[in-house]
């Protein structure tokens, strides 16, 4: 059996892999998902909702596991995990980027969604410099995130969204091939993604490739929209 740890993407917390968990602890499997700093049960300030912070947040809850896990990070959780394996690389037997940033050392988040055309997340992004934190207005979530969900799904995700730190989309991973470099990787790739578009998740892949892609015709929220879809990839990786 094996453990699956389940980091969420910007805004979102540890309840929106709700309706995945279960699938996977049917089958026999330990799935833990951890909040990052500044929501759930881990409250912060902006301040502390850093990318060191998010990467030290995973890398404990990966030395608490008995064995190598398969580690899945979700959209800006892709930052969180790659640097959080590079920390502890032997706590890791597969890394998942789920419709997740995908970068090298020394890029950022931001350095990664950059481009002569702005994506429908920075057309929509909503920024508060005096806290350090930015959002996506309302009406663009729903297009940004869910667009194959159905309306009781996007009305209950859309409320438990928090602001997102600056400072950690700013900050670059640092990775080497010894550490990150070392660790099996997969894809999972979403066609319909309104958040992380499919030609950046490909240009990702392309400057980074991966040891397997999946690709699942969707919204940039599978473990929503996809479920059974999803947990089919996952435990396939098992």
């Amino acid at each position: 059996m094996a453990t699956y740890v389940l980091v969420h993407g910007a805004w979102h917390g540890a309840w929106c892999w709700e309706k995945l968990t279960p699938l996977l602890e049917s089958e026999g499997h330990t799935v833990v998902t951890p909040d990052l700093p500044g929501r759930g049960d881990a409250p912060a300030p902006a301040s502390e909702m850093t990318l060191a912070a998010n990467a030290e947040r995973v890398r404990e809850h990966l030395e608490r596991a008995d064995e190598p896990v398969i580690l899945v990070g979700h959209s800006m959780g892709g930052m969180a995990v790659t640097q959080a394996a590079e920390l502890a690389p032997e706590k890791v037997a597969k890394l998942v980027y789920l419709a997740a940033f995908l970068a090298a050392d020394g890029q950022s988040l931001f350095d990664l969604a950059a481009g002569d055309d702005p994506d429908f997340v920075q057309q929509n992004l909503i920024v508060d410099e005096a806290g350090g934190t930015c959002r996506i207005a309302d009406e663009a979530i729903r297009q940004a995130f869910y667009g194959e969900c159905g309306d009781d799904d996007v009305e209950r995700a859309s409320r438990r969204l928090v602001p997102e730190s600056l400072a950690a989309m700013a900050a670059p991973v640092r990775t080497s091939d010894a550490g990150w470099g070392s660790i099996p990787r997969i894809y999972v790739e979403c066609l319909r993604d309104g958040a992380i578009d499919l030609p950046r998740q490909r240009r990702m892949q392309a400057a980074l490739p991966c040891d397997e892609v999946h690709s699942i015709d969707t919204d940039h929220s599978p473990f929503v929209s996809r479920t059974d879809e999803l947990a089919a990839i996952l435990l396939g990786l098992a």
